[in-house]
């Protein structure tokens, strides 16, 4: 259900190339980082979101989704499944199409919230493992 085949197509192949990465970094150690770097080589353009705005894969960073001055397709969400819910309500105040909850990342409340309110939604599932499955 929160994997559904046919949203995760329509999210990685439709919905647009703008991701915002919640929790991403410069720490290369972290799987937001990895991920960002699969999202950049299949096309899509990353855009970092962190208290600490670096610069990340050569994007420029945001403090938070609301600081981020041009439209977002998809917020990609690696923050704890405690921190997501207020992620997720934060990515349809910005009028995103999309919200992807990463592995491990579980909060059936947002995920209804997104959902009603128009967005597409996928939970505990990873852009990266998904993505290549497509070709």
């Amino acid at each position: 259900m929160y994997g559904d085949p046919a949203a995760i197509r329509k999210i990685l192949t439709e919905v647009g190339d703008t991701w915002a990465v919640v929790g991403l970094s410069t720490n290369q150690r972290r799987a937001a980082y990895g991920v960002a770097d699969v999202l950049q080589r299949y096309g899509k353009r990353i855009v970092p979101v962190h208290p600490k705005a670096e610069t990340v894969h050569g994007e420029k960073g945001y403090p938070s989704l609301d600081a981020i001055p041009f439209e977002v397709d998809v917020v990609d969400v690696f923050v704890n499944s405690e921190l997501a819910g207020p992620v997720a309500d934060e990515a349809v105040g910005i009028g995103a199409k999309a919200v992807w909850f990463q592995l491990g990342v579980v909060d059936e409340e947002a995920y209804h919230r997104a959902r009603d309110a128009g967005l597409l939604m996928v939970m505990d599932r990873c852009p990266a493992i998904e993505i290549p499955r497509l070709r």
